[in-house]
């Protein structure tokens, strides 16, 4: 059986973890099955990564990707705005075919905004389901999840007046069903956070309504009324035999039992058009055993933070070291009950005292070194890159660096991070919720034999949840760490400034669990068009 690249449409797409994983799953041939079609992201940022990746692919297939790694290289020498946009200008000048195909496949628009832009979104569609070499093509995407997820309902109760029933983010679903009704894929998968399991709107479960309407997606389209009214799609869950009675909890994926060195855990639906296939899909397969944070981390370059609150002249490697050796010089640490704990923080201080780590760049040459596990080296690894991107560390204050070495020291010893009741007085940051037992877990460390936390965008915001094993680095999580525990691979490239990564980082679908999810779509294919 022969099938041509399977269109893919990607809604909502971020930086592109749902589109790269499908894009990098190949046959037992090499041969690549699905092709991202298009592709529509409203944040500026993740859009340029977006479009970057798009042109990275495309140049690729022609033997012509040294012009980007290049661009990264030649990007990171300079932090003039004029100038990087000026590099990227001239990338894609060199390639105007690959590059005219990369805008074409990439959108910078906001769904649900504008009439025209659907109009637009359907003249592109109508490409894929007029083309009579369509055998099937399918729709990925995650609509926004501020509104649905825990943290963001609970941030929501503090605002006056807010009521999730006016919040259009609550809707931005319906953007991803109207495509769904007018356009009919013969599959979709949808990601969204497990908040909205437990979500309601107007008293009733979100999750439930949600269901209901992708199964049904014809009787919620009002401009589409009384079209292929018997329309309807089979949801799945990817982790549960669907000979089982379902329940909301089913269709949790937890990230970490699939290789991602991660404990992320999302709700992920995959729809399968009823009369495109009555096959029933495979599900997710465990591993056998978890990646951990240092897995992934431990065969990157180590690195030093800045120092935050200092003249620019005092951001030195000799000022750094002697504001985080004077540690040592405090009374409480003499006063820890805690010897291994004590033991642990000397040793570490003896070696940041040989320390000879730089900050990072966004890009700069160094040796890799290679995984232990060969998997993993192919996933992450690219010898044309001959270095390491997105690899740059933050600045932190002194008292930060107290505490972060504080913190790993203390998680190196009892493989746990400190609860802020368990910090000496004098590292309690000075605030008055400090001791209040509401923030016990200000600070956490990413264990390093265990799988990270879910890294969030809030990773943008500070570091002290991430807070890196190594108590001699003595800092938070760069941005291409954070990307490997997303298990980006280390040639993909992310836009935008170190905020803007992290950002882009945090609301991404792990690519290489998207990789297993596009196995599971094209196994069900293949045995449907057989």
């Amino acid at each position: 059986m022969i099938i041509n690249k399977i269109p893919v449409v990607d809604l909502f797409a971020g930086p592109g973890g749902l589109g790269e994983g499908f894009s990098a799953y190949t046959n037992q041939d090499g041969k690549q099955i699905f092709d991202v079609f298009l592709s529509i992201e409203k944040d500026n940022h993740a859009h340029s990564t977006l479009e970057l990746r798009s042109l990275f692919r495309k140049i690729s297939e022609k033997g012509n990707a040294d012009a980007y790694f290049e661009y990264i290289r030649k990007k990171s020498l300079t932090k003039k705005i004029k100038e990087h946009k000026k590099l990227r200008q001239e990338l894609f000048d060199n390639f105007p075919k690959e590059a005219e195909l990369a805008r074409l496949e990439t959108w910078h628009a906001e769904l649900g905004k504008s009439s025209n832009l659907n109009k637009k979104i359907d003249t592109r569609i109508k490409e894929i389901t007029s083309n009579p070499q369509t055998k099937c093509w399918g729709m990925i995407g995650g609509p926004p999840c501020q509104a649905y997820s825990v943290i963001g309902r609970s941030r929501n109760k503090g605002i006056a007046g807010y009521s999730a029933e006016s919040d259009t983010r609550s809707y931005l679903y319906q953007q991803y069903l109207r495509v769904l009704a007018r356009h009919q894929p013969d599959f979709f998968i949808m990601e969204n956070v497990k908040g909205m399991l437990s979500a309601k709107l107007n008293g009733i479960s979100l999750f439930e309504t949600i269901l209901e309407d992708l199964k049904f997606p014809i009787k919620k389209t009002a401009s589409l009324a009384g079209k292929d009214k018997n329309l309807e799609y089979q949801i799945y869950s990817l982790t549960t035999s669907p000979s089982k009675l379902l329940k909301p909890s089913d269709f949790i994926v937890k990230a970490e039992d699939y290789g991602v060195p991660q404990a992320r855990h999302r709700v992920i639906l995959l729809g399968v058009k009823k009369d495109f296939s009555k096959e029933v899909p495979i599900s997710l397969k465990k591993k056998n055993f978890p990646i951990t944070v240092k897995d992934v981390l431990d065969n990157l370059p180590e690195l030093r933070s800045g120092l935050s609150r200092e003249k620019k002249e005092n951001n030195t490697l000799e000022h750094w070291v002697a504001k985080v050796t004077d540690i040592v010089a405090q009374d409480w640490l003499e006063n820890e009950p805690d010897n291994d704990l004590t033991r642990s923080i000397k040793d570490a201080v003896t070696q940041v005292h040989n320390n000879k780590h730089t900050q990072g760049s966004e890009y700069f040459h160094v040796q890799a070194k290679r995984f232990a596990n060969k998997e993993m080296s192919v996933w992450y690894q690219d010898k044309r890159l001959k270095g390491v991107c997105n690899h740059a560390c933050r600045t932190h204050m002194k008292s930060d660096l107290h505490r972060y070495l504080y913190a790993a020291s203390f998680a190196k010893i009892h493989h746990r991070s400190p609860l802020m009741s368990e910090f000496p007085d004098e590292l309690l940051p000075a605030h008055k919720n400090a001791a209040s037992g509401h923030f016990n877990d200000r600070f956490r460390v990413q264990i390093a034999d265990k799988p990270s936390t879910t890294v969030t965008s809030h990773i943008s915001k500070d570091g002290h949840y991430f807070i890196h094993y190594d108590p001699e680095q003595c800092r938070s999580l760069t941005v291409r760490e954070a990307a490997r525990l997303q298990t980006f691979p280390d040639n993909y490239f992310f836009e935008g400034s170190r905020t803007q990564q992290y950002i882009q980082v945090g609301n991404a679908v792990p690519p290489l669990l998207a990789k297993q999810i596009a196995e599971i779509v094209f196994n069900l294919i293949k045995r449907t068009l057989d």
